[in-house]
């Protein structure tokens, strides 16, 4: 792919306001594995391979194993190796991502009741925003795989 314009540099206010989004997203109660998650199955579903190639070196940095990494795709037939807490997050990430499908669902959004706070559930609707934000300018501007 050919190199397009960098975010950065091209409208600085806006790279910095997706960064003010970063460090907001480093206040919230979420720990860093379940950030890592959200962000690694969003740019699986969008097709990110700059953020996935990141985010799944900072999960591992973070203690995340191989094996949850490779499965997450398939988390629904592999539910053991996820928290009931993961589980609903990863499929947030889905129905967010997937906005247009069918939205949060009403089940979804329950079983977030159940186990978040409206807090909480605001901070991980803000997790799963903000990646597929990055995802989207990362896709664009074709930012290129770390080597």
């Amino acid at each position: 792919m050919s190199a397009r314009i960098n975010m950065a540099t091209a409208d600085a206010a806006a790279y910095k306001a997706m960064m003010g989004l970063e460090g907001y997203l480093q206040t919230i109660s979420l720990n860093h594995i379940q950030k890592e998650l959200i962000k690694i199955r969003a740019s699986q579903i969008n097709g990110c391979a700059f953020c996935l190639d990141m985010h799944t070196k900072d999960a591992m940095k973070y203690g995340e194993t191989p094996q949850r990494i490779y499965l997450l795709n398939a988390w629904r037939e592999a539910v053991e190796l996820y928290t009931e807490e993961e589980q609903v997050l990863l499929a947030m990430t889905e129905e967010i991502t997937l906005i247009s499908q069918k939205g949060l669902t009403e089940e979804t959004y329950y079983k977030a009741k159940q186990l978040f706070d409206e807090s909480q559930i605001s901070q991980i609707i803000m997790a799963i925003v903000t990646i597929n934000a990055w995802n989207r300018i990362a896709i664009s501007t074709h930012l290129p795989i770390a080597k």
